[in-house]
């Protein structure tokens, strides 16, 4: 298969925090983030392999500034890593000030998915060629990631770690 790079699985989405999006604080609810970045993290993760995906995991989640009622929020998603028929999505967060159109990031996520065929069994996809300096960073952490991921479910031996021997090697 023909290796695709990050920004052919680029998705973006924008969004206005309404009162109905909001916690007793005015602050954009957890969940409905959650909700949010997992719909655009599915769209980038089938704009890279054209075929049905479903959501394995949510791996990080970061909450770092609270999104107040009235926000312009924009979410930018695209597939950091592909394995055989996963792939890491990751998902960058911004306030948009309404007055001078700066962007500020605020969270960020990072998703698993994975390709299925029509009876729901895991498929190939493409792999992932990055280009800029921070699709390689994003490129490089995912396999480690992955490789914690597989220690803490059992499916892999720490021994067998290569990537994250290397960090402490």
């Amino acid at each position: 298969m023909k290796a695709k790079t990050p920004k052919e699985s680029l998705a973006v989405t924008t969004k206005v925090v309404l009162p109905n999006d909001t916690n007793m604080l005015d602050n954009l609810y957890g969940g409905n983030l959650l909700h949010w970045m997992d719909n655009i993290a599915a769209i980038s993760a089938h704009r890279h392999c054209k075929r049905v995906v479903v959501t394995a995991s949510v791996n990080h989640v970061e909450f770092r500034k609270s999104i107040e009622l009235g926000s312009i929020v924009t979410m930018e998603a695209k597939v950091s890593r592909a394995f055989t028929s996963s792939m890491e999505i990751f998902i960058d967060v911004y306030i948009e000030n309404p007055i001078t159109g700066k962007q500020t990031k605020s969270n960020e996520a990072i998703y698993t998915f994975v390709a299925v065929d029509q009876n729901g069994s895991a498929i190939a996809v493409p792999p992932i060629k990055p280009e800029t300096e921070v699709e390689k960073i994003r490129f490089d952490a995912a396999l480690r990631r992955r490789q914690l991921s597989l220690i803490i479910a059992g499916k892999l031996k720490p021994e067998e770690a290569t990537e994250l021997k290397a960090l402490f090697a």
